[in-house]
């Protein structure tokens, strides 16, 4: 039994699957956490979650574009700031649904054909079982996004653990100035945590498709959302595996 973490999927159904099978990826016995960002920017959301869902060990949790489409769940209304690719999620289920597609836009938001009850009930279930984070037992920390490391992690708002991006910055910027100094100089904050996984923060932004590390945390959305590759990683080795370029299946 093995335990993998995965990055930003955003509907890229045939980078999910390539994945999965380049790590051997077992459905009965594997453990899977995924970071968040099932869905938009690619057309294929409805089919990621029907494959997440065939994973019997899975830990999902929720990203800003998930915690997005949740609210349209919840209300039936498209909140103004769904952007990013927001329209790919609605075209995947819209498909499935036998429904022809049409969006408008007006001064509250968008306007669509698509209704809460176009997502069947497994996948409305999916995404309100998704988690803020997800502690192990050896104490690695799994988070979309970051959190403010002055805080306690259990005091803080839900919307830091999917938006935060200062928890990386801060780490680059440590690992920056601690070059040349001392081993023992320690990236500070309230909690301690083994190794943190997070994603949401693109790496393409640092010219790179191969996930970093800077202090003691992983960053591995490693560009699906953007046309890049999609990473998979062995949480205990680091070992990881990824998809060809998103781009190739467009």
């Amino acid at each position: 039994m093995r335990t993998f973490v995965m990055g930003d999927i955003h509907g890229a159904y045939g980078a999910l699957l390539q994945c999965l099978q380049r790590a051997r990826f077992n459905y009965e016995e594997d453990t899977l956490i995924q970071l968040g960002d099932v869905t938009d920017r690619n057309d294929q959301v409805f089919e990621c979650v029907e494959e997440l869902l065939k994973i019997r060990k899975l830990i999902q949790l929720k990203g800003n574009h998930d915690d997005w489409f949740i609210q349209f769940l919840r209300t039936g209304k498209h909140p103004m700031n769904w952007k990013g690719g927001a329209m790919s999620t609605v075209f995947s289920y819209l498909k499935h649904a036998g429904k022809e597609a049409w969006v408008t836009q007006d001064l509250n938001g968008y306007v669509t054909n698509f209704y809460e009850h176009d997502v069947p009930a497994t996948h409305r279930a999916f995404y309100e079982n998704m988690r803020s984070y997800y502690i192990d037992e050896i104490g690695n920390c799994f988070v979309h996004a970051g959190f403010d490391r002055t805080v306690s992690f259990m005091q803080q708002q839900p919307e830091e653990y999917y938006w935060n991006r200062t928890l990386w910055t801060q780490a680059l910027s440590f690992e920056a100035t601690k070059r040349g100094k001392q081993d023992e100089i320690s990236f500070k904050m309230v909690e301690h945590f083994n190794d943190i996984f997070i994603g949401h923060t693109n790496l393409l932004n640092w010219d790179t498709d191969q996930p970093m590390r800077a202090a003691n945390i992983w960053n591995i959305d490693t560009g699906a959302g953007q046309g890049a590759r999609l990473t998979i990683m062995n949480v205990h080795s680091y070992e990881y595996w990824q998809s060809d370029p998103v781009d190739k299946y467009l």
